[in-house]
């Protein structure tokens, strides 16, 4: 049992993801963004759990990039889709083509999935935007379309916002730039200062910004990232 639960967690999280396609599809774009974020508390468990059992296998490493494939690739990749139709006033079949550039979103991120297997150099930090932390930026542009905040509303009304979002983040997820691990090996101020700030500002931004905040904060993950890999350097 104890070597099967990591795994059951991950699939947990594929589960989860394939639940967000639905509701995405049927146009709960909350409720997608619901099970997106329980398949991302999955995916947070799955490896604490191979962890603290001390079961660790290839398998479960497989199972893990499967599961993300699907939840962090393809479920915002639909919701990309789905905005980019809704929010598109060209004629119908040009629609469709140019909507189709949503899939760019979960193509970089199956490649970056099946890269971050063989990259032996990512064992303390990433190269390149994790696929969670590109999915997270995808979904908390949810609510700004129903935020009270104009800018924010006619922001996600616009067809051309959701297709550069697509291609930042899909570029970002195949970059070569060295990205946070928010992983702790011991709580020191002096090695973890960028963390301790980062955390900081996510709970300011989330305090200041409630609902629509997700954006900033992954914002200031990707910022606070170049500013850790520039004091590396």
């Amino acid at each position: 049992m104890r070597q099967f639960f990591p795994n059951f967690l991950s699939l947990s999280n594929g589960f989860a993801g394939c639940l967000a396609i639905v509701q995405a599809f049927e146009g709960n774009f909350y409720a997608s963004m619901g099970f997106i974020l329980l398949a991302a508390i999955f995916d947070f468990f799955d490896g604490f759990a191979a962890r603290l059992f001390k079961v660790s296998s290839e398998l479960g490493k497989q199972l893990d990039s499967l599961c993300d494939a699907v939840s962090f690739g393809v479920a915002p990749a639909s919701i990309l889709y789905l905005q980019m139709c809704q929010t598109a006033s060209f004629s119908t079949e040009l629609n469709t083509y140019l909507c189709y550039v949503a899939f760019i979103f979960a193509v970089a991120a199956i490649y970056r999935l099946g890269k971050f297997n063989l990259d032996t150099r990512q064992q303390e930090g990433f190269l390149g935007l994790p696929t969670p932390a590109a999915t997270l930026a995808v979904i908390g542009f949810l609510p700004w379309a129903f935020s009270t905040i104009a800018w924010q509303q006619q922001l996600t009304q616009n067809f051309y916002f959701w297709l550069i979002l697509c291609l930042v983040l899909s570029v970002l997820m195949v970059s070569e730039i060295p990205m946070l691990a928010l992983k702790f090996k011991d709580f020191s101020w002096k090695k973890n200062t960028i963390r301790y700030l980062f955390l900081a500002t996510s709970v300011l931004l989330a305090i200041v910004f409630r609902s629509t905040s997700l954006p900033f904060i992954m914002g200031s993950y990707i910022l606070f990232s170049i500013i850790n890999a520039r004091a590396r350097t």
